[in-house]
């Protein structure tokens, strides 16, 4: 068989990220950053709290919110996770691994189910079996399933993930055939039915590309629960169904509590025959299920429904698809996978919810077996509207390869970010115009250690893409921050910082989170227990300029005029951080803003670069609303803003860190011009910062935070000073943000540094999907060697800020 025959035979797409099965990375990291004697002496009172505040909660039966004692380390095998939007998900990895469920809302279990699995089976002419083989390259389990034939050879299958879809081709040479399984899921703009779907399909096609006509048989496996102690507490029973032309197995059972059943099944062709397998079990050596498809390459259903497992006991369940493949010709089999958890309840909370999917499919837990044959009769027109979807920015030549790659597989945390999706459940509050009463409440997390809910600092970065993408959803996430200002919580929280006690939630500032799902979200708000954010100058301003933004993208009225009490609320709180009455706030000598480590003093260029921008969107929406009192208080301000930032920050290269009187004030910060970056993509053009002044220090970032930390090939540092030396004052001044890197990538764009700016964006793509192996588990944070932080972050979502200042670039050109 030609080699190149199989390249071109396979539906893979061109773009995406690619690698053999067998494929290692080249540096493998951790954790385990070690602060310097002087970044640690200022926090050694925030160490000793926060080991205290740990033991406590542990002491409770949960995990800190930011767990610094028990990180988790990047595995580097994980591609495109399934699942649609607030539903849960599942991870799998490159080489075929179902892993990182994530089906209890927030919540992550890091386990390889060696069970769920796919096996190809080949007959020859004479129906004599000549192959039988487990499609993954993984060794042989300790344990269980050792009759069963492991590690297919890896340097025979090629993966290429392009979000939410993947492919995965297998050559079994010996045989002449190959095999191709394109994943998809229900991940799809604009479309809140099909993207709430809690299921994945999986296409194979089968080449034949010998000389005489073979039986190719695809299996597929699966067991009860997510791999952990839990999966043998007793209780779970398999059944068979039937639905028209789509036949399968349910596996019912409770996962932390909560009822959920898995459906997968297949659907009935007319050039294949589908079996199934009620149960067999996983802890097996597998011999039941492994000598039945040798013998025929179908199943033996047995009973239609298994008994119940006893404690100890655990389940699975297996679907075949036995296709004819003649010689020269290629077929296909169709799998899904589903699952049915329509209720949901939080840790500590007795409230019941219902995801959002149950609005059209119902919410009494039946419906697997629906959902199941649901993602097979829709699964086509998922791939149509993904591929129109992706169209204009595969076809953009003017586009690099890799950037297409990183924008769309970057999307993977709108569903894998502990993401829930909830139907109304305070519908009898709201008024009939609020959007909640059609789409309900979305979150997500800060990231999967960090566990909060729509963390708003960072949410304003990764907002794009809620915005660009489900702008319905990016709506609710803003109804629901704008009823959290003005409510209160009393409740004592110890703040690690500084040690003060504060209350929880402060009336008129917009909250950090909006909660844990340990605790009771939406509910009880703030879940940060590091600083007092009552007090953190940025959080109000962003909320300013998220609502300007949107207001912009989705030509709403009624939604800016919901949004300006509470616009005008947050403003005149802020206007109070201005303690010497010249126009810009002031930091208030901590880190008082997104980089909670990295203490701002008196006016620093990134909150007040927020801050003029903020007053810039108060004006103009003032204008708009005729609300002339408002109209002229901010212009005034605007303008002596406006005087005062270049006065008090601009250097004559760049915009100061801030005002304090020690050198770090010169540092050259990367998100210097966070405010200005919100105010492009909004579509403003006129000169609120100096537009000479712009382009010096966009330029004196890329020559310094870019190019002089590591020749340019890993982002841009947070921090560095005018002699070229990192700023290692805080761990965080040396740190390369990824989701900062995109945004500070988008202002280059709007700015015409076009070349700067994909060379920025390059540098973290590159790193983390094919030196360091943690695509699809992005982290916050990249150290210049050996480290990173916080792994599957929210703030990357910002890549979708450079696609809009491309786009924005490219109807200016045409």
């Amino acid at each position: 068989m030609n080699e190149d025959s199989v390249i071109d035979s396979s539906p893979i797409k061109k773009y995406g990220w690619s690698v053999k099965l067998n494929h290692i990375f080249p540096e493998k990291r951790s954790q385990g950053f070690m602060p310097t004697w002087h970044q640690l002496y200022p926090i050694i009172p925030l160490i000793f709290r926060y080991l205290i505040y740990t033991i406590k909660c542990y002491f409770k039966g949960k995990a800190p919110v930011m767990d610094y004692v028990k990180t988790m380390n990047g595995k580097q095998i994980y591609g495109v996770p399934i699942g649609g939007i607030g539903c849960g998900t599942i991870g799998r990895g490159f080489q075929g691994e179902f892993c990182r469920y994530q089906l209890t809302p927030g919540v992550y279990s890091y386990n390889i189910v060696a069970a769920n699995q796919f096996i190809v089976t080949i007959r020859n002419e004479n129906g004599k079996t000549i192959y039988q083989q487990v499609l993954s390259p993984r060794p042989q389990p300790r344990q269980e399933l050792s009759c069963w034939k492991w590690q297919f050879p890896g340097w025979n299958a090629q993966y290429r993930a392009l979000y939410p879809q993947s492919w995965t081709t297998y050559k079994i040479l010996e045989h002449n055939i190959i095999l191709t399984c394109h994943q998809i899921s229900p991940v799809i703009p604009h479309n809140y039915k099909d993207s709430s779907v809690p299921g994945a399909a999986f296409v194979w096609s089968v080449e034949n590309c010998g000389d005489e006509q073979k039986d190719v048989s695809i299996t597929f496996t699966f067991k009860n629960g997510i791999g952990g102690q839990e999966d043998k507490a007793g209780g779970c029973w398999n059944e068979s169904f039937s639905r028209s032309d789509v036949s399968g197995v349910q596996i019912h059972q409770f996962i932390n509590d909560v009822s959920c059943t898995y459906a997968i099944g297949a659907k009935n062709q007319s050039n294949s025959s589908v079996s199934t397998m009620t149960w067999f079990d996983p802890c097996s050596n597998g011999e039941k299920i492994w000598q039945d498809l040798l013998e025929d390459g179908e199943l033996c259903q047995g009973e239609k429904k298994s008994p119940k497992t006893k404690r100890g006991q655990e389940t699975a369940a297996a679907v075949c698809v036995k296709l004819k493949v003649p010689s020269g010709a290629t077929s296909r089999a169709e799998f899904a996978l589903a699952w049915d958890m329509p209720k949901i309840r939080f840790f500590e909370s007795s409230n019941i919810y219902k995801r959002f999917y149950t609005t059209y499919f119902g919410d009494d837990g039946l419906v697997a077996d629906v959902l199941c044959k649901y993602v097979l009769d829709n699964f086509r027109n998922w791939i149509e509207w993904v591929d129109k979807w992706q169209s204009s920015v595969l076809d953009d030549l003017d586009l690099p390869d890799w950037y297409k790659s990183a924008l769309f597989n970057e999307t993977y945390f709108v569903s894998d970010g502990g993401t829930i999706w909830l139907t109304p459940f305070d519908a009898n509050q709201l008024e009939p115009s609020d959007p909640r009463n059609e789409y309900g409440h979305f979150g997500y997390l800060e990231g999967h250690e960090y566990r909060m809910y729509n963390t708003y600092d960072v949410h304003y970065y990764a907002s794009f893409t809620l915005a660009k993408l489900w702008p319905r959803l990016q709506e609710i996430l803003q109804y629901d921050l704008m009823d959290s200002i003005l409510k209160s919580d009393k409740t004592k929280q110890w703040e690690l910082y500084d040690g003060s006690i504060e209350d929880r939630k402060v009336a008129n500032s917009v909250p950090h989170d909006l909660g844990d799902p340990y605790e009771d979200p939406f509910i009880r708000i703030n879940a940060y227990p590091i600083h007092d954010v009552s007090k953190w100058r940025d959080l109000n301003l962003k909320f300013v300029l998220q609502c300007y933004r949107d207001w912009k993208f989705f030509k709403k009225q009624q939604y800016i005029e919901d949004m300006w009490p509470k616009i005008c609320t947050v403003m005149h709180v802020a206007e109070k951080w201005d303690t010497d009455h010249d126009g810009l706030i002031e930091n208030g000598g901590s880190p008082d803003q997104t980089y909670d480590s990295w203490v701002m003093t008196g006016p620093s260029a990134y909150c007040c670069s927020l801050w003029v921008a903020a007053l810039h969107c108060t004006k103009d929406i003032a204008s708009e609303l005729k609300d002339e009192k408002a109209l002229h208080h901010y212009t005034q301000l605007f303008e002596k803003a406006k005087l005062a930032f270049e006065k008090k920050l601009w250097n004559g290269e760049y915009y100061n860190f801030d005002s304090a009187s020690n050198p770090g004030a010169h540092t050259i910060m990367a998100d210097q011009l966070c405010g200005l970056w919100y105010l492009r993509a909004s579509g403003v053009q006129n000169e609120v910062f100096i537009d000479t002044h712009v382009k010096s220090a966009l330029k004196k970032i890329f020559d310094f935070n870019v190019m002089k930390f590591k020749n340019g090939t890993i982002g841009a540092v947070n921090g560095m000073k005018p002699d070229g030396k990192v700023d290692m004052v805080t761990v965080q001044s040396e740190e390369v943000w990824t989701g900062v890197v995109y945004g500070l990538a988008a202002l280059m764009m709007h700015e015409g540094m076009v070349e700067e700016a994909f060379k920025t964006a390059h540098g973290v793509y590159n790193v983390v999907y094919n030196i360091i192996g943690m695509g699809f588990e992005t982290p916050e944070a990249l150290y210049a060697e050996k480290w990173y932080r916080a792994i599957g972050y929210m703030r990357p979502l910002s890549i979708w800020a450079l696609q809009h200042a491309w786009e924005l670039r490219k109807r200016k050109v045409n």
